[in-house]
């Protein structure tokens, strides 16, 4: 039980541990947090990033140093409660929900605001309490793509927003829209064409906006035809422009994103990097100004360490284990959290069996992507493992739960209960067959659970793991080849889940989860 295996400091003790550093290194963060937008207040940075179709989203991050970041809130609980965020009548948004985000903070109000195809709308979330909140939300259509929130020094409120052909529009003064007769026109006609050296480019989107020293300055991401994904930057005097554009940077595929300073005066840009099964991670580059241009990269290079403090854990910064025992006064479920798509609260307790997360299957589903209420955590580089002890004794017939690894090609090691009897499974997505590669007949109601990944020089490889005493690990299965899929658009993520193929009501207590960057 719990004690005994609190008592193996196998996971807890490595905790994604602390390096032995006096530099930061890059990647800032090796887990899955793309399109992220920064601000400075005072002395705090707060960081948001894209979690699309999970729940709650748009998950606000909190840094002193713009290494080492925390979780402190979300922008929402929910998005919208359609079908595709809920996962009704065979519906989901897998790889779209919220897109981009725009941080913000103005006349001591911070402001987040997002797009989503999946609602037709701009979103806009406020608060004057950002790790606390509550949270207010304003939303409109048309949903505004990759746009960038901006509050000039008057005050008046526009986004810039597009791909390639970018436009700027002016917000009512209660950014409840766009405003009549205000100003909308196209800024920069192909937001890619400092980057097209050969051919044309894929890209010209991400749109963030900074002004400096009474300059604009207006970055997007390119990917020229035959080369890698680059940092473009405009520049202007006015908002309406002429705007001149120079390619900023090109090196190892680090785009996306923007400026922020820091109170000793340096600039840096943060930026994210495609990297496989992991998922978008990011980078920080030094930014020199020279002739009223950032500079960004040493030598036009990404730089492996930085100026900065060390790197410490991402533990319980960005991903946390958890023993599901709450105190009085405890949130329900930990920041690092997130469910896939809507949850249905009534059918997961932390209070029916202290000390547990039970997953009560409300209706049948064929297939685990459509399964509701399935709980996720990043999973993270180099080298991940995930572990956790479930009690299948009140499963029924058809029901299958346990730990999963999820994205389009997903894999998962669980129970599965049929005809009667309980047998531990593996089971893979790899493509478009769903295979279960191997089954082994159980007769104890308490099991154990693993999975391991190596995201490594893009190994992305994972396996999967049985105990049936929580100290003897068994391999279970065949190799998990990862792959980072644009139908789901983000990063392998670990999930706990339990759902029914043929009647509901059925349960599963899970005693604990518990993270470690150590595999076997």
């Amino acid at each position: 039980m719990k004690n005994v295996l609190l008592g193996v400091a196998m996971l807890a003790a490595s905790l994604i541990s602390t390096q032995v550093s006096s530099q930061a290194r890059n990647p800032v963060i090796f887990a899955d947090v793309p399109d992220p937008s920064i601000i400075r207040v005072g002395n705090v940075y707060y960081m948001s990033s894209t979690t699309m179709h999970m729940s709650p989203g748009v998950p606000i991050m909190k840094s002193t140093d713009l290494i080492n970041w925390k979780m402190v809130s979300y922008a929402y609980d929910r998005l919208t409660d359609n079908n595709e965020m809920s996962l009704v009548n065979g519906k989901s948004t897998y790889g779209r929900g919220s897109w981009a985000s725009s941080i913000r903070y103005h006349k001591g109000v911070y402001y987040v605001s997002t797009f989503a195809a999946t609602s037709g709308k701009t979103h806009i979330y406020t608060t004057n309490n950002i790790e606390k909140g509550p949270w207010k939300e304003i939303a409109f259509s048309p949903a505004l793509h990759d746009h960038s929130l901006f509050f000039d020094d008057d005050g008046k409120a526009y986004m810039i927003y597009g791909n390639k052909e970018l436009k700027l529009v002016e917000l009512k003064d209660d950014l409840s829209g766009l405003k009549d007769g205000g100003v909308n026109q196209v800024i920069v006609q192909n937001a890619s064409a400092p980057s097209e050296v050969v051919g044309k480019s894929g890209l010209g989107e991400g749109s963030q906006l900074f002004k400096v020293k009474g300059k604009y300055y207006l970055f997007n991401i390119t990917w020229p035809q035959g080369g890698m994904r680059s940092v473009i930057i405009h520049r202007a005097d006015k908002l309406t422009g002429p705007w001149e554009g120079r390619l900023a940077l090109q090196d190892i595929g680090v785009a996306q994103g923007g400026l922020i300073d820091r109170p000793d005066g340096t600039w840096y840009a943060y930026l994210f990097r495609d990297f496989g099964a992991v998922g978008r991670i990011p980078y920080l580059v030094p930014v020199k100004w020279e002739g009223g241009w950032p500079v960004l990269g040493e030598n036009g290079k990404v730089p492996a360490t930085l100026n900065l403090p060390a790197n410490g854990s991402l533990s319980p910064g960005i991903v946390a284990s958890d023993e599901f025992e709450r105190k009085t006064g405890d949130a329900p479920l930990p920041l690092v959290w997130q469910w896939n798509h809507n949850p249905e609260n009534s059918l997961w307790s932390l209070t029916q069996r202290k000390g547990y997360l039970r997953l009560t299957t409300g209706r049948t589903d064929t297939s685990i992507l459509m399964a509701r209420n399935t709980l996720t955590q990043r999973t993270f580089g180099p080298k991940s493992s995930g572990i956790t002890s479930i009690n299948v004794s009140k499963m029924k017939d058809g029901d299958r739960a346990g730990l999963l690894l999820l994205q389009k090609n997903y894999g998962w090691v669980g129970v599965k209960s049929e005809g009667g009897t309980r047998s531990i499974v593996m089971v893979k997505n790899q493509g478009s067959a769903v295979e279960e590669s191997e089954k082994i007949s159980i007769k104890q109601d308490v099991v154990y659970l693993k999975a391991d990944c190596d995201f490594e020089n893009r190994a992305d490889k994972a396996r999967f793991y049985y105990s049936l005493d929580g100290k003897t690990w068994k391999a279970i299965g065949s190799e998990l080849k990862m792959s980072y899929t644009l139908p789901h658009f983000m990063g392998y993520r670990f999930g706990l889940f339990n759902y029914a193929t043929k009647s509901s009501g059925g349960y599963v207590d899970f005693d604990y989860f518990r993270i470690s960057d150590q595999i076997i």
